[in-house]
């Protein structure tokens, strides 16, 4: 495989890498937070939320889901264009609103459907360059 190819797979498979690992992070802290229930801001409530926040295995799931993501992140930065990089991971939009109506039941609206279409489009159209213009310092 040429080296431009090689770095469009290794690019593009990291993208998913952290789109998935962001989802799927943010998913499990919306889930841990739906079980812990509405934030209230009175001092002994926050301090009981807090403490109810630390010990939930669900917000800590999905903390390490979102530090994989970052890390992946952090790659994709070292190699690839920020103007690629930035745009190709808002598929991750589509992904949570799908995450959402599958885990958390969410009601997504035609609206909001179109407008994770629109994203998706953009996504298509940035995958579709190289993951890097610039030279390499």
């Amino acid at each position: 495989m040429n080296p431009k190819g090689n770095l469009r797979v290794r690019t593009l498979s990291l993208v998913v890498l952290m789109v998935l690992c962001t989802s799927t992070g943010d998913i499990l802290l919306k889930g841990g937070m739906r079980r812990i229930g509405p934030v209230r801001f009175e001092p002994a409530a926050l301090a009981s939320t807090f403490a109810k926040t630390v010990t939930s295995g669900m917000i800590w799931l999905g903390i390490a889901c979102l530090l994989s993501a970052m890390m992946c992140y952090l790659m994709l930065l070292s190699w690839a264009d920020y103007s690629y990089v930035m745009p190709a991971s808002s598929f991750g939009y589509a992904v949570v609103a799908l995450m959402g109506v599958l885990v958390l039941r969410e009601d997504v609206t035609s609206v909001r459907w179109a407008g994770v279409a629109l994203i998706c489009l953009g996504v298509a159209l940035v995958g579709r360059t190289e993951p890097r213009t610039t030279r390499a310092s």
